[in-house]
């Protein structure tokens, strides 16, 4: 037998065993596909306590910023109104507003004693 024919003869005979590991980590493969995809699909649909606490924060920080604009704002339109501005005492009234809508949506935490 010519030595290419003996190598080719070798390589049929040991490729069932050399491809059953292919074959097998394909199958594998193949049946957990749809596990990891619904698995990654369920990660992605839902939020984790720390991103809801997070985002939470985030808004929380977001509406405090806004109430010292606001409170900046209506400190500078009192002395305005207090100068005799009209539409200073009119847009006082206006802002004072918006600080209490927004007030009640931010909580409450006492200041830290030393």
């Amino acid at each position: 037998m010519a030595p290419r024919m003996k190598l080719a003869t070798l390589a049929v005979a040991f490729a069932p065993a050399l491809l059953g590991g292919c074959i097998a980590r394909t199958a594998a493969n193949v049946v957990t596909a749809p596990v990891r995809v619904a698995s990654s699909a369920v990660d992605l649909a839902t939020t984790s306590q720390s991103e809801r606490d997070e985002a939470r924060g985030r808004e929380i920080r977001r509406r405090e910023e806004r109430l010292a604009q606001l409170q900046d704002e209506h400190d500078e339109l009192m002395l305005d109104c207090q100068d005799g501005n009209r539409n200073a005492c009119r847009e006082v009234v206006i802002v004072r507003q918006e600080i209490e809508r927004l007030l009640p949506t931010i909580p409450y935490e006492p200041e830290e004693e030393d």
